[in-house]
């Protein structure tokens, strides 16, 4: 139903929030921004359509909206919420070099000739964390006292191949006392299911989230709600709402370079209080991390109209878009905006 967010994906969640947000107007000459749902990753994923045809259809979309060709598509947002980020449409640095883009994704440059990501133009947003641990008084599984956690830190993901992870499940069996890192079963009869996941990655003071295929990681997010302090093992991740958290307060970036014993080490050497401050003041800013509606004093949601706000202009303009005495808007033909045709001409 429209009121039910849970477990959809990120691009779901937003477009429902948008539909119910008090912000929403259905004027589009009232509008500063221009919301454009897509739901690509799931699309790629069910294998719907190729990329090729994702590529023709945003195309043919975009097309379609003579107020993305007014402004050349800068008061235009569109959700990635993948790795891959805005490389899943694969014509983005023709059609969307200018709008808005939100992701978790701030690099992919490992794997691309340039990143997608724009820090001045697009916005970081929270990975999608489990519905079950983001509500405050229904919460799945329980933080216990840092005294009653058995190990100093946990990485509980798969190797993938990646060097920095290979390292951390070598480092588990040298130091089985300090490390947990068991080998998740993803499906058949042992596969680990949310709540026991949880159960594992509460059990450390420090939550190592080194990078996978892409830098993000929603292990990241995740650890807040466990109340272990995240150790960022990614060096190229971007990270949400840095306009208003300061990161040194709630976690650790470490160098992948440096993964090994004197990591441990490390963290052995800071004491308990410093980590209780931690785990406090992420207690502070986790809300930050949920989709929840605009009107909730703090949600991932409500930080993203922050970041939105700031982007709003009151005069749109592009290359394909004139303006004359009578402040008539016009083409390069002279015709006035509101007479312009579809499908418009696209860069």
């Amino acid at each position: 139903t429209p009121h039910h967010t849970d477990l959809l994906p990120i691009p779901v969640k937003i477009h429902q929030l948008l539909l119910r947000s008090r912000y929403r107007t259905l004027d589009k000459d009232e509008a500063h921004l221009f919301f454009v749902p897509s739901y690509v990753k799931c699309v790629r994923m069910t294998g719907a359509l190729t990329d090729k045809e994702i590529n023709q259809t945003y195309v043919k979309v975009l097309s379609q909206m003579s107020y993305f060709r007014r402004s050349g598509g800068r008061d235009h947002i569109f959700v990635f919420p993948s790795g891959a980020g805005a490389h899943l449409f694969r014509s983005w640095a023709t059609f969307l070099n200018r709008s808005i883009i939100l992701t978790p994704e701030g690099d992919r440059t490992d794997k691309r000739g340039i990143s997608a990501f724009n820090t001045w133009k697009d916005i970081i947003i929270p990975g999608n964390v489990d519905d079950s641990m983001v509500k405050p008084d229904a919460r799945a599984v329980q933080p216990i006292p840092l005294t009653k956690r058995k190990y100093l830190a946990n990485f509980l993901g798969r190797a993938q191949g990646k060097v920095g992870r290979l390292k951390l499940v070598e480092l588990a069996k040298q130091y089985p006392d300090k490390l947990e890192s068991p080998e998740l079963k993803l499906s058949g009869p042992d596969k680990l299911g949310r709540v026991d996941y949880f159960k594992h990655l509460r059990n450390a003071k420090f939550c190592l989230a080194p990078r996978g295929e892409s830098s993000w990681t929603l292990r990241f997010y995740e650890s807040f709600f466990v109340e272990c302090v995240p150790v960022l093992l990614s060096d190229e991740v971007e990270l949400p709402f840095q306009n208003v958290i300061d990161y040194t307060e709630i976690s650790i970036k470490w160098p992948s370079s440096k993964i090994g014993p004197e990591l441990f080490q490390y963290l052995e050497s800071i004491p308990e209080e410093r980590i209780e401050e931690m785990i406090a003041r992420g207690r502070e800013v986790r809300c930050m991390w949920v989709y929840a509606l605009d009107t909730e004093p703090c949600s991932a949601m409500t930080a993203i109209m922050w970041e939105l706000q700031r982007k709003v202009r009151r005069f749109h303009q592009s290359a394909e878009t004139f303006w004359l005495h009578n402040r008539s808007i016009v083409n390069r033909d002279l015709v006035e905006f509101r007479q312009w045709g579809t499908p418009v001409p696209l860069p």
